[in-house]
């Protein structure tokens, strides 16, 4: 089937609107929910948190996924401990309180210090601000109690277990791996491109890209994170688990991958509005949060949706976040194993001398330009992400995300709807307003992973291997989370 027409089938589901359907879910709502869990005004503060971190340091999808995890589970072992069956990840059932203390006001005093504790423990730059946010929510800043009987106690203890084991866990977050830069989350591994952002040594590796902000200077972004195929995974076995097949190259099935540029430049040729506006919504998610924070605003959708309490969205995203962790783990694994090039540098190589459509740039549309001009549809200052290129992690992290909230739920029914400018994040002029339909779990990852392809970012072939992968990820993957609230499984 042509590009174009496979994407007219996706985008079958979205379109253009003047005012969003009243029957739907309106995604990321901002209204304030009145009825929402602690745990969910907790997520609130997590993605402010997450947004601030990216202020200061960029987008870093994979130390991100990280920074939410932990919070995750430090708020769901402080929960277990107030549960009839739960236990914690790391103290078992350890911290198990007696049943005439299992209230909501204790549980919500237990996950609010357990929160305030692991977001200063991963956002140290912040620790002023949290305080003052962590305190409306119930948290105290300046009780430092690991009393077992009290909530705050319980709370502290369950995070700074959590912290603890996550101290030296391969991530690197304070700088100090022998062989690292000493700068936190440096690489320890050696890693080294084998093209540089000039010259194509080998069409089949990564190429670093040369990015421009805004003031016009000019930096080169090494491959973020390449050391995190060696931080261990929550419940996968070990990173490797899920390694998929080699990818095509120039060596094995050039025919191939050259149809698989070919159509990357069919879908770059003519984006439509609501085109634009999936790679858009896909691309950014809340806030250059990452695959992480959008998946986790999916679950706050699904929680909303299904007027979840308190028990119901610690354990939704204690799964969904410790999901979204270890597929990023995975899918660094892979995008380390075979160092794989994106479209930028394959464009490049097999249209050297020749002329292709690109995105004309901020001003919008589409002209003939010389191969080595090719651009995604992307801002200047982020042509495409700093890794190579298979597989997605995108399409890798909404394919586990997905699956997990329809396991959770019990059914792959969404019923969303995101409403947004068609082109604000990359173009002068922002646009109309578009709807985009999301009915499904499995619709709204599968819209992730194309509108990579369609962006410009991946060849299709990363985003369909990387959804296969996550799937399969989670899945796996779904029993051992049962066994955390139901009491069967042994300390991580």
């Amino acid at each position: 089937m042509h590009a174009r027409s496979l994407v007219a089938l996706l985008l079958a589901l979205v379109s253009a609107c003047a005012a969003p359907r009243p029957d739907r879910l309106l995604h990321q709502d901002p209204a304030a929910d009145p009825n929402a869990s602690a745990a969910s005004r907790w997520l609130d503060l997590v993605q402010e948190a997450a947004g601030r971190d990216v202020d200061r340091f960029g987008a870093r999808p994979t130390i991100l996924s990280r920074q939410m995890a932990i919070w995750a589970t430090a708020m769901f072992d402080a929960w277990a401990a107030y549960d009839d069956l739960a236990v914690g990840s790391r103290l078992g059932a350890n911290l198990r309180r007696p049943p005439a203390e299992r209230t909501l006001a204790n549980k919500e005093r237990a996950i609010a210090q357990a929160s305030y504790r692991a977001l200063v423990g991963v956002y140290p730059d912040d620790a002023q601000w949290l305080a003052e946010q962590a305190c409306a929510l119930g948290a105290d800043p300046t009780n430092e109690s690991i009393d077992p009987s009290t909530p705050l106690g319980v709370g502290n203890l369950a995070a700074h277990a959590v912290l603890a084991y996550r101290r030296s866990d391969g991530a690197n977050q304070f700088g100090d791996a022998p062989g690292s830069s000493g700068k936190p989350y440096s690489d320890f591994t050696g890693y080294a491109p084998v093209n540089t952002a000039d010259t194509i040594v080998d069409p089949d590796r990564w190429q670093p890209i040369t990015f421009t902000r805004p003031d016009g200077t000019r930096f080169t972004p090494g491959f973020l994170t390449p050391h995190w195929f060696r931080v261990k995974p929550f419940v996968l076995e070990s990173a490797a688990q899920f390694r998929p097949e080699p990818p095509p190259t120039t060596k094995t099935d050039d025919r191939l991958l050259r149809a698989q540029v070919d159509e990357v430049l069919a879908l770059q040729r003519e984006l439509t509005p609501e085109e634009k506006a999936v790679v858009e919504f896909m691309r950014d998610g809340p806030r250059s949060t990452g695959q992480s924070g959008h998946w986790l605003r999916f679950a706050q959708d699904v929680s909303r949706r299904d007027r979840h309490g308190l028990d119901e969205d610690v354990k939704l995203y204690f799964a969904v976040a410790n999901t979204a962790f270890d597929a990023f783990i995975s899918c660094w694994e892979t995008k380390r194993t075979y160092d794989t090039s994106r479209p930028w540098t394959l464009v490049r190589h097999y249209y050297r001398g020749q002329r292709v459509t690109s995105w004309a740039g901020p001003q919008g549309g589409f002209v003939e330009v010389p191969a080595e001009e090719w651009h995604p549809y992307s801002p200047y200052v982020f042509i495409t992400p700093p890794f190579p290129g298979y597989t997605s992690g995108h399409a890798t992290v909404s394919g586990a995300c997905a699956k997990i909230l329809e396991l959770y739920t019990g059914s792959d029914a969404y019923g969303a709807v995101e409403r947004r400018s068609c082109c604000a994040l990359t173009e002068t002029d922002p646009g109309g307003i578009v709807e985009l339909d999301l009915p499904t779990f499995s619709a709204t990852a599968e819209m992730a992973a194309r509108s990579r392809a369609m962006g410009g970012y991946h060849i299709p072939i990363d985003n369909d291997v990387g959804l296969r992968v996550g799937r399969e990820l989670a899945t796996w993957s779904w029993p051992r989370y049962e066994a955390f609230w139901k009491g069967t499984a042994q300390p991580r």
